[in-house]
C-alpha cells in the first residue's frame, strides 16, 4: 500500500548503502554502467551520476543518473513497472512525432537490473539526468510563480498526463518537488517519481470506483485527490484535480488547508467545500485579478466521472485562453523572473511595501522624512509659539494692573515702576 501523507514508505524500509565511485552495475540487457558521485536521494533510494562503462571516470557532466534501492523495497519496483511499459525511448519518440510536440516531459528508461554487494541485493534503474526541481524554484521565488509560467507548466503537464494516461497509468503524486528542469535545456520540465503510479486500466479494463477505509489519504496530503482521501484508487480525474491544486498554489502561494495538514479529515472536507464552491476557493486572488481560466479548469475537472476520459484539448484551450487574457502566448520558454506579466512575487511585494508605507504614514511618518528636513519645521513652530505667547502673557499681567485704555507703548514701562 502506498504511504500516507508525505511519507514515501513504511519506516521499516532501509535506505540503500552508498556505493563507491567507479562501481560498475550490469543491467538485464548486459549493458554495463559506471557510477559517479551520489547527487541526491529519492524516496528510499540513492541517486548517482552515471555513464556507460569505460576506462574514463564519470565526470560532473554525466548525462545519466542511476537510482538504487534495496531489492525488497517497493517504490522502485512499482516505478520500474511503469518505465518498462511506458517510458522506453522509442515509445516516447513515436508519441512526440505523432502529436507534433517539441518534447515530452516523461523521463526515458535506459535500463535496470539487480546488483549484489556484501551479500545484499539492490535494484537499480538508469534514467536521464535532470536539473533543479520546481519546489526549490518556487521557494526562491517567494512561493509564487508568474501567471504565464503557471499556465505554461499546466500545458506541459497536460501533455505528460495525456501520454501517461494513454499508456494505462496515472501518476498520483504531482507536485513541484517531482517536477525537474532538463539538465541541458531549462525551458523543458519533466514529471518524475512514479513510485505511486497506478495502472488504472490494465489491458484496457478500467478499475471500478471503490472506497477502502484502509487506504484513506494516500499520497501527498496537501495535493492528493478527494478520491484518495476516501480510499479510492487513483484515476485520471484525480491526476487533473491534483494538477489544479498545484497550479493554484503556485499562483496564490498557499492552499486554504495548508495550516492543518496534520488533520487529514479537515483537509479532505476543505477540498470538498472548495470543489462545491470553486469561486470561494479562489478568494486568495483579488477580484480584479482573478484567473478565470482556473475557475473553468476546476469546473471541467469537477464534471469528470471516475472512469471518464478527460477532454485534454479542451483543458489546453482553457489555459491558452488564460495566456491570451494577459496579452501573451505559449512561447515554450519557462520564465521564472518575478515580474512576468505583473503577476509574480515581485509586484506583490511592491504592493505590500506601498501598503505598509500608507499604514505607517499616520503613526510613524517621521521615518519617511530625512532628519534635517523634519527638524527645521519643529524649530520654526516653537519660535512662533514663543513670540505669540510672550505678548499674550504680558497683556494678561497688565490687564490686572491698569485699564484697557493704557495698554499701548506707554503701558510697557508701568509694570516696572509698580514692581
Amino acid at each position: 500500500m502506498p504511504p500516507k501523507g508525505k511519507a514515501r514508505g513504511p519506516a521499516k524500509r532501509k535506505l540503500a548503502e552508498e556505493f563507491p565511485v567507479g562501481e560498475v552495475l550490469t543491467d538485464t540487457a548486459k549493458k554495463r554502467w559506471k557510477l559517479g558521485a551520489p547527487v541526491g536521494q529519492g524516496g528510499f533510494g540513492l541517486l548517482y551520476l552515471a555513464n556507460e562503462d569505460s576506462s574514463a571516470a564519470v565526470g560532473t557532466n554525466a548525462p545519466y543518473v542511476i537510482k538504487v534501492e534495496p531489492s525488497d523495497n517497493g517504490p522502485l519496483f512499482s516505478e520500474l513497472k511503469f518505465y518498462m511499459r511506458a517510458a522506453k525511448p522509442d515509445l516516447i519518440h513515436s508519441w512526440i512525432k505523432s502529436h507534433k510536440l517539441k518534447y515530452l516531459g516523461v523521463p526515458k528508461y535506459w535500463g535496470s537490473g539487480l546488483h549484489e554487494k556484501a551479500g545484499k541485493r539492490y535494484r537499480f534503474m538508469v534514467m536521464d539526468r535532470f536539473g533543479t526541481d520546481l519546489q526549490k524554484m518556487f521557494e526562491e521565488s517567494g512561493k509564487k510563480f508568474p501567471r504565464k509560467l503557471v499556465l505554461q507548466l499546466g500545458l506541459r503537464l497536460l501533455d505528460i498526463l495525456e501520454y501517461v494516461h494513454e499508456h494505462e497509468y496515472v501518476h498520483a503524486d504531482i507536485k513541484a518537488s517531482n517536477l525537474l528542469l532538463s539538465y541541458k535545456d531549462p525551458n523543458q520540465v519533466y514529471l518524475v517519481d512514479y513510485g505511486l503510479a497506478y495502472r488504472y486500466s490494465p489491458e484496457g479494463v478500467l478499475k471500478e470506483y471503490k472506497e477502502d477505509p484502509k487506504r484513506c489519504h494516500d499520497g501527498t496530503i496537501e495535493f492528493t485527490s478527494i478520491d484518495a482521501h476516501k480510499g479510492v484508487s487513483p484515476s485520471r480525474r484525480a491526476d487533473l484535480e491534483i494538477l489544479g491544486y498545484c497550479m493554484i498554489q503556485w499562483l496564490c502561494g498557499r492552499l486554504p488547508w495548508e495550516d492543518k495538514l496534520q488533520d487529514p479529515i479537515y483537509v479532505r472536507d476543505s477540498k470538498i467545500k472548495c470543489r462545491d464552491n470553486i469561486s470561494e476557493f479562489l478568494l486568495c486572488f483579488p477580484a480584479e485579478n482573478k484567473p478565470e481560466e482556473m475557475v473553468k479548469f476546476m469546473e471541467q475537472v469537477k464534471l469528470l466521472g471516475y472512469t471518464d476520459k478527460p477532454a485534454y484539448q479542451k483543458l489546453r484551450g482553457i489555459l491558452e485562453a488564460g495566456l491570451k487574457s494577459i496579452g501573451t502566448a505559449d512561447d515554450n520558454k519557462l520564465d521564472f523572473s518575478v515580474s512576468v506579466n505583473g503577476s509574480g512575487p515581485s509586484p506583490a511585494k511592491k504592493a505590500t511595501k506601498r501598503k505598509k508605507t500608507e499604514v505607517n504614514g499616520d503613526s510613524d511618518e517621521t521615518d519617511l522624512i530625512p532628519t534635517k528636513r523634519k527638524q527645521a519645521p519643529k524649530k520654526r513652530v516653537v519660535k512662533r509659539v514663543q513670540k505669540k505667547a510672550s505678548p499674550k502673557k504680558r497683556l494678561v499681567e497688565m490687564a490686572t494692573q491698569t485699564s484697557p485704555a493704557v495698554v499701548t507703548k506707554r503701558g510697557r514701562g508701568r509694570p516696572k515702576k509698580n514692581a
